[in-house]
């Protein structure tokens, strides 16, 4: 992967998965406030799961798009780039957002990880898609060593309630720009943009 590749599949990640950053520091705070419910293990199994599943499903979606030529597949950057201009229309008159509902079981927490990852999918297929095969395999294994790295923000968010407050009010607008952004990187470095006359 080139650097600006690199950079999009960081943007990406963090990005699509910043709202759960939130939903782990909420279950780590549960877990200490419950007695240890859910235990770690389960929080952090939960988060794998859910999010082994939204790239299985992203990376399949990826190589069935191997048959739309390269000069069009960056293309596929309006789709994140739709996304974040749809997230900052809603925010216009809109409400504190609803919070995911807690869970306390690995399962569970896939489940609710899964079920928030549609965004991730929307952006992860046109960047796997832009990166061929071997650049997406590694952008994939990124991610997953990255959620090791949310887990443990997530649990030191924990300890400290005011700064994932705070991370929950910017979640909003935050996560549309940067969907935006991930869009405008992948129209960039794929080509496209030089291929329309």
């Amino acid at each position: 992967m080139t650097g600006s590749t690199l950079a999009a599949a960081v943007l990406a990640f963090a990005g699509t998965t910043i709202d759960d950053l939130v939903i782990l520091a909420a279950l780590f705070m549960a877990r200490r406030a419950g007695d240890g419910i859910p235990p770690a293990r389960a929080i952090i199994a939960g988060q794998y799961a859910g999010f082994a599943a939204i790239l299985a499903i992203a990376l399949a979606a990826a190589a069935g798009l191997q048959i739309v030529p390269d000069r069009w597949a960056g293309l596929l950057g309006l789709v994140p780039v739709g996304f974040g201009l749809w997230g900052l229309r809603r925010l216009r008159g809109t409400g504190e957002a609803a919070r995911p509902p807690l869970a306390s079981t690995a399962p569970r927490i896939a489940a609710v990880t899964f079920a928030n990852g549609a965004d991730n999918i929307s952006v992860f297929t046109p960047l796997f898609r832009t990166l061929h095969m071997a650049g997406s395999l590694l952008a994939a294994a990124l991610f997953l060593a990255l959620i090791a790295l949310w887990c443990a923000a997530g649990a030191l968010l924990a300890s400290r309630a005011a700064v994932a407050a705070a991370l929950g009010r910017v979640t909003h607008w935050l996560v549309p720009a940067v969907f935006i952004t991930v869009g405008v990187l992948i129209l960039a470095t794929s080509g496209t943009l030089t291929a329309i006359p």
